[in-house]
């Protein structure tokens, strides 16, 4: 059998011939994916070396015609644009990067993240953004203080209008406690606390978002005391110590719905 460079072969369990491909590039040796056919091996190695040695962009990508997966197409320019080699589909520019899905399908993050996303593959499912921690899918909403179940544009919004700029300037957060709701009336901001039981229960109102998510804990802890059986959220306080904490919980009351809801349960 004709040898080509870059193309070897290798053995699976069962006997099956397959072939890798792989180059070298700037020092670094880089697989390039295993194949069925030699000749699919052999094209990868010689769209890999085009690559490198031409002005081909991202956007000339197309899935009927290269034998390289799009990933691997990514971070192969990235590499020979911006001198660092990363597994993921990354691109740098200046201090953001695109982490692509396809040639017009990407999502922009702060260059501060570049080490985490270069080790953690993102995948997509009902319109979020997951990685894989430790066995466990995570939505990555979470490493910008975005809660599960938030709401865009009520408990947090783009600010430029772009929902794939991940950037962290770009966040804002609205409502940052769970039970809590921000609401402006002429010019003044305030918050309502309320809590999910059979429908939600208004806690109270309040001028400070912490003092609020307090309250709900509060009443989170009151129904549970009063049997009903729920595993809550808990708000955690973290700029508050606990005799601050303390001091605030016992002055919250609870308010006399809620408590004939949970006589009544």
């Amino acid at each position: 059998m004709e040898k080509y460079p870059g193309v070897f072969t290798g053995k699976k369990k069962d006997g099956t011939i397959y072939y890798r491909s792989s180059f070298t590039y700037k020092s670094k040796h880089i697989s390039l994916g295993s194949y069925d056919t030699i000749l699919q091996a052999k094209k990868a190695y010689e769209e890999a070396t085009m690559l490198v040695n031409s002005d081909a962009t991202i956007l000339d990508y197309n899935n009927q015609i290269h034998t390289l997966l799009f990933a691997k197409w990514i971070s192969i320019i990235n590499f020979r644009d911006n001198g660092i080699y990363i597994k993921t589909p990354i691109y740098l520019r200046n201090k953001q990067f695109m982490y692509y899905f396809d040639r017009h399908d990407y999502y922009i993050f702060d260059v501060d993240d570049l080490f985490y996303y270069s080790e953690h593959t993102i995948t997509r499912r009902g319109g979020h953004l997951f990685v894989n921690e430790y066995g466990m899918q995570v939505n990555i909403a979470s490493r910008y203080g975005i809660m599960n179940h938030a709401v865009c544009g009520r408990d947090y919004e783009f600010v430029n209008g772009n929902t794939r700029d991940y950037r962290y300037s770009n966040i804002r957060i609205i409502n940052r406690y769970y039970g809590v709701r921000q609401h402006e009336k002429n010019g003044n901001i305030y918050y309502t606390s309320r809590i999910h039981i059979n429908g939600d229960y208004i806690i109270g109102y309040y001028d400070d978002e912490i003092i609020a998510a307090i309250a709900y804990n509060k009443a989170a802890d009151y129904i549970n005391t009063m049997g009903y059986n729920k595993s809550f959220r808990k708000n955690y306080i973290e700029e508050m110590s606990s005799s601050e904490y303390l001091s605030i919980y016992k002055d919250i009351k609870i308010p006399k719905n809620i408590q004939k809801y949970c006589r009544n349960m």
